[in-house]
């Protein structure tokens, strides 16, 4: 299969290795760029390692969280550029939408399209009416209500200009919100993947473990050495992705855990789950190729 420039320039950008090894990467896995991106790992090539989720659409996450804290709801509108995202009439839909939602029991966004707003307007008849207005199209991506049991509460936390939002459900009473409240700020910045290790899929583990293997192929220390120092990057690894194994942001001394933090305050507060969106993850941006767009301007 012929590599083109193309596919190396996306690959770079994703990892920041260099040139030749993209294409090399490229080459390897037959143009596949998630197979190219996982060569790189275990080659210990890729510069850094890009967070799950590329940031590729503009928008804004909506929450709102019931005053006795047993309803949270996380909703993404998306537009196109952010400069509609600040728009009164954007902001306004995600407004009612976000109030809509927590007091509905809807499960879809064709449901949500076919709700009636105050005004009487179904929500797709006012999305095209300030799409007409603005010119920018606007999507309804998707939402989540989560709701507590009688022991729990649901906290929330709005992020970076309404780009990235955060729901938390804990065992606990309306009095703790603001413990909640810290919990969300900290996944909203520390972006956890699993709550507890138990909850990373083998798969997972599998597939870490063996891009940590190759990486220490070439170091040339008895196998027993290997599994040992292999162990390590694995504990490393749950630090990284495993909400209460993270060292919770808040704590001075920088070593503490969330589940330690939690434990400490003696209140029996137990994290449920949780439920992190950020803008635009997962959604391919259009990407403007200026040289080719200047050629035909001249040509």
């Amino acid at each position: 299969m012929e590599i083109s420039a193309h596919m190396v320039k996306e690959l770079r950008e994703k990892t920041g290795a260099g040139m030749m090894e993209c294409k090399k990467a490229l080459a390897e896995s037959k143009g596949n760029i998630d197979q190219a991106i996982e060569y790189l790992r275990k080659k210990g090539l890729q510069a850094s390692a890009k967070k799950e989720g590329r940031i590729a659409a503009d928008g804004s996450i909506f929450s709102l969280v019931s005053p006795d804290a047993k309803i949270g709801v996380l909703l993404e509108l998306n537009c196109e550029t952010d400069f509609v995202a600040k728009n009164e009439d954007f902001m306004a839909l995600g407004n009612e939408l976000i109030s809509l939602l927590s007091l509905s029991n809807l499960k879809t966004i064709e449901e949500l399209g076919n709700q009636k707003l105050k005004s009487g307007k179904l929500v797709t008849d006012k999305i095209n009416e300030i799409v007409a207005k603005i010119g920018e199209k606007i999507s309804l991506r998707r939402f989540e209500k989560i709701v507590a049991a009688s022991d729990e509460i649901v906290g929330n936390y709005i992020h970076m200009g309404s780009k990235i939002g955060v729901l938390v459900k804990m065992k606990g009473t309306k009095e703790y919100t603001q413990v909640v409240r810290d919990v969300a700020m900290h996944i909203a910045a520390s972006v956890p993947r699993y709550l507890e290790k138990e909850e990373i899929p083998a798969s997972v583990i599998a597939s870490e473990k063996e891009i940590y293997r190759e990486q220490l192929k070439t170091s040339g220390k008895p196998e027993a050495i290997l599994e040992k120092i292999l162990e390590g990057k694995m504990s490393k690894f749950s630090t990284e992705v495993c909400l209460l194994d993270q060292v919770f942001i808040k704590d001075p001394t920088g070593k503490k855990s969330v589940s330690q933090i939690l434990k400490e305050t003696n209140l029996g507060l137990v994290i449920m789950g949780f439920l992190r969106y950020q803008v635009g993850e997962g959604i391919e941006k259009k990407k403007e190729d200026f040289a080719s767009e200047v050629a035909k301007m001249v040509g």
